[in-house]
C-alpha cells in the first residue's frame, strides 16, 4: 500500500545563525541531485540527525547511510541553540527546573549523562576541537529575592538527589561575570558548554567519511511504495529502505502530530568581538554560562577565542508561532529588549555593539514528552526536544537509530515509557493563550 506525506512548508529563520557565522565559511556539502539510494536516510542535520547517523554507523557499519538537510549544517536550529548541554533536570515549565518526582529526575540525569558521554566520545573520535565542548558547568543566576528563593529550592532538591552544587553570593557572581546585577547563583558542574554550530559542523565533518551528506536540499515529500521510501527534493530524489525524521517541530509540516506540538521561538543576540579595553572594563572569568533561576528570564554566555572570539551572548524573549516563522519586526523588538537587559547587567560596556541577532525554533509538547518511535513502516521520529535540544536531541537521535535497527537499550526503554503528546486547544486559542501566558511570565521575570 502506497502512502505519501508532503511538506506544507520548509524551515525559515529570522536573522543569521551567529554561532556559525563567527566560525567563518566552510565548503558546503553538495545538494541532492539526480537519483541516489541508501539503506537509511536521516532527514535533518542537527543534534538529533547527526547523532542518529553516528549511532546507525556504529551499529551497522556496512550500511549505506545518507543525511539530508534543508539548509547548511550549523545554520539551522542547532546552530541557534545557546549551547548548554545540561545533565540535570531542566523542566522549563517548573518554577525551579525540578521534575515531578525524584525517580523521574534520576532517570533524566542518567539519560542526559548518556547523551553527554556519547557526545564526548564523538569529540575524541572525530577530532572535534575541544573548545567546542567545554566542561565548564553552569550557573543559575538570581537577580531578585524570589529567584534567590527558587535557587534555594532547587539546591534543596539537588541535595535530595545527592547531586553536587555550590551556592554563590553576589560577590562571587560579580567575580565570575563582571556584573553587579546578580544577587546569588547556584553552580552545578555537570553541564557542557558547546559551541553549538562548531559541534554539529565537526560531527558532520567526521561522519562524512562514512555517510553521504546532502545540504541545501529540503525534503518536499515522502512516498512509500514497493517496500521503500522515496524522498524528493528540488533537484533529486533519494530512495531509502528506512527513514529517520530528525526535524523537531518541522515534523508537523509533514502531517504528523498536528495540533499536538507547540512551536516556541526564542531570540538571541551576540556582541561584536570585545576589544582589549572592553575586556578590561568587563572583568570576570573568560568563559561562563548563566541560565536564569526563573525559566522565563535571560540566559547569558561569555565565550572566548576558541569558540569564535571574546563575545557575550544574550538570549531572552519568547513567542509561540504555530506557523513556525518569526518576522523581522519581532526580531527588532526582541533586540531592543535584549539590549536593555544587556545594559542593566553591563553598564561598563555601553559602547559595545551587537553584531548578530536571530531567532531559534523550539518544539514543546503539552505533557513534556518527545516524539520517538515508529511513524509508519520503516519511518521513525527523533523529534520534539522540549527546549532541550543538545541533550534531548542527542538522545532522540540515538533512540531512533536503535529502533530502526531493532536494538534495545536503556535509552529506547526510557522513551518507550513516554506517552504521545497530548492535544492542544484550537490553534488560534492556543497561540493567544500561550503568548498571553508568556508575556505575563516574562513580566514577572523582568529583572531576570
Amino acid at each position: 500500500m502506497s502512502r505519501s506525506y508532503t511538506a506544507r512548508r520548509t524551515p525559515r529563520h529570522a536573522g543569521a545563525a551567529a554561532w556559525d557565522a563567527i566560525l567563518g565559511p566552510r565548503p558546503p556539502h553538495a545538494p541532492l541531485q539526480g537519483t541516489e539510494t541508501c539503506d537509511f536516510a536521516v532527514v535533518g542535520g542537527g543534534f538529533a540527525g547527526l547523532s542518529a547517523a553516528r549511532r546507525l554507523h556504529q551499529l551497522a557499519p556496512q550500511a549505506k547511510i545518507a543525511l539530508i538537510d534543508a539548509g547548511r549544517i550549523g545554520q539551522g536550529a542547532s546552530g541557534r541553540n545557546s549551547g548548554f548541554m545540561i545533565d540535570l533536570p531542566h523542566e522549563l515549565t517548573s518554577d525551579n527546573y525540578a521534575g515531578e518526582t525524584k525517580a523521574q529526575d534520576r532517570q533524566v540525569i542518567r539519560s542526559n549523562r548518556a547523551a553527554i558521554a556519547f557526545a564526548a566520545e564523538a569529540v575524541d573520535e572525530l577530532g572535534i576541537p575541544s573548545g567546542y565542548f567545554r566542561r565548564d558547568g553552569k550557573v543559575n543566576g538570581a537577580a531578585c529575592d524570589k529567584s534567590h528563593r527558587q535557587n534555594l529550592s532547587y539546591a534543596a532538591h539537588l541535595a535530595t538527589l545527592d547531586e553536587p552544587h555550590e551556592a554563590l553570593d553576589a560577590q562571587a557572581m560579580y567575580e565570575l561575570t563582571g556584573s553587579r546585577h546578580y544577587l546569588s547563583g547556584l553552580y552545578t558542574p555537570g553541564t557542557v558548554m558547546l559551541q553549538p554550530a562548531g559541534y554539529v559542523r565537526g560531527l558532520a565533518a567526521g561522519l562524512v567519511r562514512h555517510i553521504r551528506i546532502f545540504e541545501d536540499s529540503p525534503v518536499l515529500s515522502l512516498d512509500r511504495g514497493n517496500g521503500a521510501w522515496t524522498l524528493r527534493s528540488h533537484a533529486g530524489e533519494l530512495h531509502a529502505g528506512q527513514v529517520i525524521m530528525a526535524t523537531n517541530g518541522h515534523l508537523e509540516s509533514f502531517g504528523f502530530m498536528r495540533d499536538r506540538l507547540m512551536h516556541i521561538f526564542l531570540f538571541a543576540c551576540m556582541t561584536e568581538e570585545l576589544s582589549p579595553e572592553a575586556l578590561q572594563r568587563l572583568g570576570g572569568a573568560p568563559c561562563w554560562g548563566i541560565t536564569p533561576s526563573d525559566p522565563m528570564g535571560t540566559t547569558l554566555r561569555r565565550i572566548g577565542p576558541e569558540q569564535g572570539g571574546n563575545r557575550l551572548v544574550t538570549r531572552s524573549v519568547a513567542t509561540m508561532e504555530p506557523g513556525m516563522e518569526t518576522s523581522p519586526a519581532q526580531l527588532r523588538r526582541a533586540e531592543r529588549v535584549m539590549r536593555r537587559k544587556f545594559a542593566d547587567r553591563f553598564p561598563q560596556l555601553a559602547g559595545v555593539k551587537m553584531a548578530h541577532g536571530w531567532s531559534g525554533h523550539l518544539c514543546l509538547s503539552r505533557n513534556h514528552v518527545s516524539v520517538t518511535g515508529r511513524l509508519d513502516d520503516g519511518l521513525f521520529a527523533a523529534c520534539c526536544q522540549n527546549g532541550l535540544g543538545t541533550a534531548r536531541g542527542t538522545l532522540t537521535g540515538i533512540c531512533a537509530a536503535e529502533q530502526a535497527l531493532g536494538h534495545e537499550s536503556e535509552i529506547t526503554r526510557f522513551f518507550a515509557t513516554e506517552q504521545g503528546p497530548t492535544r492542544l486547544p484550537p490553534a488560534p486559542l492556543a497561540r493567544i493563550g500561550a503568548n498571553m501566558f508568556i508575556r505575563w511570565r516574562e513580566h514577572q521575570a523582568r529583572s531576570e
